[in-house]
């Protein structure tokens, strides 16, 4: 039944926030190379590793390019020169990219720690500068485990978070978006320029076609104080999932500009000699090195590694069983991975340890060493920087709609609720099928083959050069660098693929589409609706007055004991699909 409700809403949404229809923009469509994802996956799973290693391989051309660009060069000056001034360089992102801007800032911490410990001379020359890189997530540090649902539509979140983060005249912000459109991105692009900070703003298409259609972008784009840098990449392998290649391609390009302005400040305050250790391999040939990276994953072994993975973490699902991940050094990448499907294939989310209501996700991460404050602490490098708001601060900035259901609880205290550390869990232990998964580029310690011991099954996965003993061991020799950036990606480039894979073993995904999508913002309103033209043959009005039918049919229908939710696209789709017959 159409009821004046859900035509009411569609018609608001077609007609109101025509801003938030971006199927125009190529990295939201459908990659041509792998159209026939779901069925390549069913038929072989090496062929669709292989598959998506290739459209990663395709990122290539862009990325020299890119390195090549006088806006990189740019950058990456801005950068030294805000070292050099003993100012600060802020990463901004929004999901995806606010992950990614949070694990720049803590693989720089790491690189100075490093420093600290192993070439103490040294850092006693530069240790002014260990707290100089920072980062602002989208909704705080909570939502790097937890989407904080809408936050990224309005720009004067991405205002207050630069307000609180003290931004200045000397400071570089580099702000990260796939879409070139986030609201709360371009909020903080707009509230550092205001305050005479260097402004970069990095995107995944030609800067021309969000700036033709969509004003936020437009305006942002013709600041005088912003320069943007366009790096058209095309179509994420997985259809609008910008997790994948769009973010691939963004930490390739900041990290290389970060890593240059660490090279240049540590140069000119040790004198040109300097130690292999300090600084390793820098200058390094970005786009040849990331070649080298998907040529050692595309290898015979390695496919054979993350696709037998696959076939184990699928089977371990099918059985209602549940997956936690152990790491240490690379916990922030695999929290990034593990986080980012809730949202994509509306998987139950991480839950807290008071939570006993919700249903347990199907992965979680956890340190072995540290319990849960000190793992945090050690993610991070820092303290949690989680949002303090109360009433009074979304009444002033004018976005009271957020707490209609009540203030959002992001705050550093409910972070700690998600106990990644290494206190014991029973609950994820408890299903008949369970297992222990390490993660490093190295075999683990006695702290995992201590704590595996509660769990079913335990299993190892090495990435790097050493770990042929590893019950998963993917080869890679990385080149070693300041941020270790090409350890990150290698383990990114895994990740993605993983969850990727498993879920189009899982029937998550159908052609490249992800059909079991979360709302959690305008965008992924819009990605559901054209998922549903796409697979039901619907014009896009029409297909966004379906969404919105099912919407309501979900809220009052499909709630259980567990809070689990039904996925909108899917539901939509097999609604449709049934009433045709």
């Amino acid at each position: 039944m159409r009821t004046q409700t859900a035509m009411a809403k569609a018609e608001n949404f077609i007609r109101n926030e025509t801003q938030y229809h971006l199927g125009f923009l190529p990295v939201e469509g459908a990659n041509p190379r792998t159209v026939h994802m779901d069925r390549t996956f069913a038929n072989s799973i090496q062929d669709g590793v292989s598959m998506l290693l290739d459209v990663d391989r395709e990122l290539l051309e862009v990325m020299g390019k890119s390195l090549s660009d006088i806006r990189f060069t740019q950058m990456a000056e801005a950068m030294y020169s805000s070292l050099s001034q003993r100012k600060r360089i802020i990463f901004s992102g929004c999901g995806a990219t606010g992950r990614l801007s949070i694990m720049l800032e803590a693989a720089y911490r790491n690189y100075f720690r490093h420093l600290q410990t192993n070439c103490p001379n040294t850092y006693e020359k530069v240790s002014d500068l260990s707290e100089s890189v920072s980062s602002i997530m989208t909704g705080g540090d909570y939502a790097l485990i937890r989407s904080v649902e809408f936050f990224e539509d309005y720009d004067v979140i991405g205002r207050e978070q630069v307000i609180e983060s003290q931004i200045k005249n000397g400071d570089t912000l580099i702000a990260i978006t796939a879409t070139g459109e986030t609201t709360s991105i371009l909020g903080t692009v707009m509230e550092a320029a205001q305050r005479g900070a260097d402004v970069f703003l990095l995107i995944c298409v030609k800067k021309e076609i969000p700036a033709s259609r969509l004003e936020r972008s437009k305006k942002a784009f013709e600041n005088p104080h912003v320069t943007v840098l366009d790096m058209p990449c095309g179509a994420m392998a997985l259809s609008g999932s910008t997790r994948m290649q769009a973010t691939t391609l963004e930490q390739l390009i900041a990290g290389a500009a970060l890593e240059e302005a660490i090279r240049h400040i540590i140069r000119e305050r040790t004198g040109s000699s300097v130690p292999e250790e300090i600084l390793w391999n820098c200058p390094i040939n970005y786009a040849e090195t990331f070649r080298h990276l998907v040529d050692s994953l595309s290898q015979e072994c390695s496919i054979e590694s993350i696709s037998s993975y696959i076939r184990l973490e699928e089977s371990l699902y099918r059985k209602n069983g549940l997956v936690t991940y152990f790491a240490d050094d690379f916990l922030l990448d695999i929290l990034t991975d593990t986080t980012e499907r809730s949202p994509t294939f509306m998987l139950p989310p991480f839950r807290k340890y008071d939570d006993f209501i919700s249903s347990q996700s199907w992965s979680f991460v956890k340190n072995p060493k540290f319990p849960t404050e000190e793992a945090w602490r050690s993610c991070f490098l820092r303290n949690p920087r989680c949002l303090n708001w109360k009433h009074d601060d979304y009444e002033r900035m004018g976005i009271s709609p957020l707490i209609k259901a009540g203030i959002p609880q992001i705050n550093a205290e409910e972070l700690m609720k998600f106990r990644i550390g290494k206190e014991a869990d029973p609950e994820r232990c408890k299903p008949e099928h369970n297992a222990a998964v390490w993660i490093g580029d190295r075999m683990p310690g006695k702290e995992f083959r201590d704590i595996r011991r509660a769990f079913r099954n335990s299993v190892s996965m090495v990435i790097g050069k050493e770990g042929e003993n590893a019950d998963f061991f993917i080869p890679y020799k990385g080149v070693k660098s300041p941020l270790r950036l090409f350890e990150h990606l290698a383990m990114k480039l895994v990740l993605n693929i993983i969850s990727t894979g498993t879920m189009a073993r899982m029937e998550k995904v159908t052609g490249n589409w992800m059909n079991c999508l979360d709302i959690s913002n305008k965008k992924l309103i819009d990605r559901c609706i054209r998922i549903i033209a796409d697979q039901c043959g619907l014009p896009y009005n029409e297909a966004c007055l379906e969404l919105f039918i099912s919407l309501e049919e979900i809220d009052t229908f499909s709630g259980d004991s567990t809070n689990t939710k039904a996925s909108p696209a899917e539901y939509t789709i097999r609604r449709l699909k049934k009433n045709r017959g």
